[in-house]
């Protein structure tokens, strides 16, 4: 394990200023908003900002601020960021982001995880905080072949590097597929896990259809409606990533509209996505992916999921039995899981319906989403 900074070369701010420069805009349909993608008018805007104003060096040094390691498991170099609680006895915890996403976006909640009393909390509240980026993405170097199994790699870097016997583990998105899978094959050290995000575990097999609830079935609908109105990259991703990535590597803008329209989109913005994100905040995403040319293997994760490349197989009906946190937040919209089906994969011992927050909670909503981590805790020490 080996300290590590965020690297920051002016040569690579002057070429991407340049390509912002060149940028060759398409046209848009006259009258029409975000409906066919990402909004030209505001695409402009937030590249001319990226350009002229945006301060990747000063963000670098923010990024900074945080502790930050590499370190080798398997075939993979993980970084990761490792902070320390200040409480009594801090409760380890490791907190998987998910796509177009990275580990910045929970740097709002670190501090108020690890020392809680400068936050309202109690001091018995603290964590020690461990945030690595997914394989793959940013600052960890991809698995090329196969699923990234960060599932086993995060096992192995809490008890093996960190030294926790035992450990929470939080996701959200693909970090929420990840944290499931420790719960699943690693119950022995995994104390509990707590996910902020719709993309729960599906019962397999799945019920029949005459042994669902209603909300079960308006679920389904819901979700088929997702899949036909939402889920275009998805399925761009899960079959043909390498000719996407070409232009997304290459063009900042592209890369820019490719992220930013799902920050909007799946967030609880009311289709103002600077109610909820900053410039700043969605430009240092965009920059994490351009900087460490990571867009490409981060969308190879959907190609090795959709076609079933290495996946990590549960035994038929296989229900994860550590205790279970869900923290639904009301911008995921039609994909809002009942409690009734998660139960059918999850021993839920904490579910929460938010009043406000989506997809990147720890931005949207980072008190929110701290208390309720914080009470679920609490009811695993009691438990």
């Amino acid at each position: 394990m080996e300290p590590f900074a965020i690297p920051f070369s002016q040569s690579v701010v002057d070429d991407l200023r340049r390509r912002l420069q060149g940028t060759r805009w398409p046209d848009q349909v006259p009258g029409t908003g975000w409906e066919y993608g990402t909004h030209l008018m505001y695409l402009k805007e937030l590249c001319s900002y990226w350009e002229k104003e945006f301060d990747w060096e000063r963000q670098v040094s923010s990024l900074n601020s945080f502790k930050h390691y590499k370190t080798q498991i398997d075939d993979c170099l993980v970084h990761f960021v490792h902070e320390r609680g200040k409480g009594p006895k801090p409760t380890p915890i490791i907190i998987s982001h998910g796509w177009p996403s990275s580990f910045a976006e929970m740097l709002k909640i670190i501090p108020m995880l690890t020392d809680p009393v400068r936050f309202g909390g109690r001091p018995e509240d603290s964590f020690d905080v461990v945030v690595p980026s997914l394989p793959g993405f940013g600052y960890s170097s991809p698995r090329r072949h196969g699923h990234m199994r960060a599932h086993e790699r995060w096992a192995k870097l809490m008890t093996q590097v960190l030294g926790y016997p035992s450990f929470i583990a939080q996701g959200t998105d693909v970090g929420a597929g990840v944290t499931s899978l420790l719960g699943y094959f690693f119950p022995d050290c995994v104390r509990g896990i707590h996910i902020s995000s719709v993309d729960l575990l599906w019962p397999d097999p799945l019920p029949a259809e005459s042994e669902l609830t209603e909300n079960e079935k308006n679920y389904m609908t819901s979700f088929k409606k997702w899949e036909r109105e939402e889920n275009g990259y998805g399925h761009i991703q899960g079959t043909r990533p390498q000719t996407l990535a070409y232009g997304l590597n290459d063009s900042p803008a592209g890369l820019a509209a490719w992220i930013v329209e799902k920050f909007r989109a799946w967030s609880d913005c009311g289709g103002d996505i600077e109610s909820r994100f900053t410039k700043d905040e969605l430009l240092t995403t965009v920059m994490i992916y351009w900087t460490t040319q990571t867009i490409n293997s981060s969308m190879r994760h959907y190609y090795h999921y959709t076609n079933n490349v290495n996946l990590p197989k549960r035994k038929p009906g296989g229900r994860i039995e550590v205790p279970t946190g869900v923290a639904m937040f009301p911008g995921e919209k039609d994909l809002l899981v009942p409690r009734e089906f998660a139960e059918r994969s999850y021993n839920i011992l904490h579910w929460t319906d938010l009043p406000r927050g989506g997809h990147f909670a720890a931005i949207e909503e980072p008190e929110l989403l701290v208390e309720d981590i914080r009470a679920f805790a609490r009811k695993l020490r009691t438990s």
